[in-house]
């Protein structure tokens, strides 16, 4: 199909583009583009402006900043997976990057666009939360830091104000712990049906301190907090009774594809050998 009629502009400042989406109305910012063109396609989404991000400088950069490494919004999927920085650094992001679509998909899509979106089944946000990631939001009035468990308000919804972007994403340094996302795909969309990010630090044989991101079960991401409070201070053979709790508090999606019970299932599974890799039992 095609899209209907509207404008488009390509702003070459932040502050232009600023500026487009708090005074056009019905504007919507094109980052990589691959969930907005599709629905302006089937004319799901039909936008008056389009204001193409494709053209600032600076948003797609990722630097060390203190104790966090910074990632530009408008890094690609790909420049999150191949960063030498988060490798070294932070490697959790990198890993999660690496199972997202495909190579087309990792080449033009963006953190900042898919964090923006806020797909229920997207990879970053389970990795964003088990990171305690901090997400940097602009306005034509100023700056403000989103924690990023109180981002993710709903299916398709979170904290960003209408006319608020995505700069950057903050994570912490992970030296000392093991980061693994493990992910169970949808053949077709690439999209997780279930996917888990851990972050996990022993201390003489006990687990110290344990984070757990879930995407994909519910409407939105959550952090598995039973599955944590029950791992902290014990060894590793607590994984599996812990794990048990992966889909507690959530309340399961179900499609054509996997039901309820088959994503909460796929949780505890997924949950177990996650936790595993990163104590280094599995």
């Amino acid at each position: 199909m095609i899209p209907a009629a509207f404008d488009y502009e390509s702003p070459r400042t932040l502050a232009e583009a600023l500026e487009l989406l708090a005074t056009r109305a019905d504007a919507k910012l094109l980052a990589g583009g691959h969930s907005l063109l599709p629905a302006m396609k089937l004319r799901l989404a039909q936008p008056a402006t389009l204001i193409d991000l494709g053209r600032i400088a600076g948003l797609d950069v990722i630097r060390e900043t203190g104790d966090r490494i910074a990632i530009g919004a408008l890094s690609t999927h790909a420049a999150v997976a191949g960063s030498s920085l988060l490798q070294k650094a932070s490697p959790l992001l990198l890993q999660t990057a690496r199972h997202i679509g495909d190579t087309q998909v990792r080449n033009r899509g963006t953190i900042g666009g898919s964090l923006a979106q806020a797909h229920p089944s997207a990879d970053y946000p389970a990795a964003v939360l088990a990171l305690d990631a901090e997400i940097v939001a602009r306005s034509r009035t100023g700056e403000r830091v989103v924690k990023a468990r109180d981002f993710f308000t709903g299916m398709f919804t979170t904290a960003l104000a209408a006319d608020e972007i995505i700069t950057e994403v903050r994570v912490p340094k992970t030296a000392g712990a093991r980061t693994v996302y493990r992910k169970f795909e949808h053949p077709a969309s690439g999209y997780a049906v279930v996917g888990v990010a851990v972050v996990l630090q022993q201390s003489s044989g006990k687990i110290e301190n344990v984070a757990v991101g879930i995407t994909g079960v519910g409407q939105s991401a959550y952090r598995a907090v039973a599955v944590e409070s029950a791992l902290r201070g014990r060894s590793a053979e607590s994984i599996a009774a812990a794990a048990r709790h992966a889909a507690e508090g959530a309340e399961p999606m179900g499609d054509t594809f996997a039901s309820p019970e088959y994503r909460k299932h796929m949780a505890v599974v997924l949950t177990r050998r996650a936790l595993e890799e990163a104590a280094g039992t599995r």
